[in-house]
């Protein structure tokens, strides 16, 4: 049996239940016997009597009643692969005791789902870098969309950072190719999305619908979407590059709303009909050749506050390869565009 302790809440650890807190630190003392130590008093925070859900706060003393041995070590196993861990860590594109930016690959999932084993979140094993916790996801990106993904390494982060992005103090910019050239060069795109269902028997195929501005309120569902759009640079009339912001950020809503506009990003075969050839006209996401199957949709950009020493970060993605290779084909370069067209200061 261990002795009786003391143990002070850190900062990190604030806002979070005493069970989750005292299971992180003994994992071999079950929940039960937890809850029945609250109950005896033998566990208490700053000397009073507690509830196993009694959020804690930094600061606050909690006393741990002798508890028996373990009768052998837990040890946390990573299921991460070598090659998958070598992969993920070479990602990483900026970091700190705080944060983690990885440049998402195309065709990786940010979560697991329906037959989705491998992702972003089951690889955060590799990306603990020395610290006791797996960094945490504060955002998602859709699997074939490449780019800046944020990870927070500490629970105060996880909670700041997603305030910041659900109260949109962040600044987030995509690079997309897309099928002709969208009228006028700068614009906003205020269609409404509802979710349409899958024609597979689980929910396969499921898809995003625009709904107009004013039959919003009236559609089941609906949830108002704002995209700001530029167009940075365009091959004739067959393809642009464009700088996307989603105001909102609602599932698939890039791709919904070029595709909406008759602009749909190259090779989406959802939104897109990838299977078309684009003949100028603005209808289809078809180059030709290996342009075609890929989607070519990447979060270049991100500003933000850092959530813990308040500094202004701003954060760039590298392009993935495919998309890269499309730029160099068009003789597209990062150089000869602004870093934000959407700011007045820059153009």
């Amino acid at each position: 049996m261990s002795a009786v302790q003391t143990l002070t809440v850190a900062i990190d650890d604030a806002d979070q239940r005493l069970d989750r807190w005292f299971r992180r630190l003994f994992p071999h003392v079950q929940q039960g016997r937890i809850e029945k130590l609250c109950r005896k008093g033998e566990i208490r925070v700053d000397g009073g009597r507690v509830k196993a859900s009694t959020r804690l706060e930094a600061g606050q003393t909690v006393r741990i009643p002798p508890l028996p041995d373990t009768a052998a070590p837990v040890i946390v196993r990573s299921s991460v692969s070598d090659a998958d861990a070598e992969m993920i860590q070479d990602c990483v594109i900026w970091r700190d005791e705080h944060l983690i930016a990885i440049n998402k690959p195309p065709g990786l999932p940010s979560q697991g789902g329906s037959k989705q084993t491998r992702h972003v979140d089951g690889m955060g094993d590799a990306l603990r870098f020395g610290s006791d916790e797996k960094p945490r996801l504060v955002h998602r990106l859709d699997k074939d969309t490449s780019g800046i993904l944020l990870l927070a390494r500490t629970r105060m982060a996880a909670s700041a950072l997603s305030e910041a992005f659900r109260s949109h103090e962040t600044r987030k910019i995509y690079w997309a190719a897309v099928a002709g050239v969208p009228h006028p060069l700068m614009g906003t795109v205020r269609y409404g999305l509802v979710k349409a269902p899958g024609h597979g028997s689980g929910g396969e195929g499921e898809k995003m619908r625009c709904i107009h501005p004013r039959e919003i309120e009236n559609t089941p569902g609906a949830k108002r979407a704002t995209t700001d759009y530029s167009v940075l640079a365009s091959l004739a009339k067959r393809v642009s590059w464009m700088a996307l912001v989603p105001i909102t950020g609602r599932t698939h809503q890039l791709r919904a709303h070029m595709a909406e506009l008759g602009h749909p990003i190259i090779g989406d075969g959802k939104y897109g009909g990838s299977a078309q050839e684009n003949l100028g006209d603005g209808w289809g996401a078809q180059l030709g050749g290996e342009i075609s199957r890929k989607l070519h949709l990447h979060a270049r950009y991100l500003n933000l506050k850092h959530p813990i020493t308040g500094k202004q970060l701003a954060l760039t993605a590298p392009l993935s390869e495919h998309i890269a290779r499309t730029w160099e084909m068009l003789d597209w370069r990062a150089e000869d565009v602004p870093v934000d067209p959407f700011d007045e200061d820059e153009l």
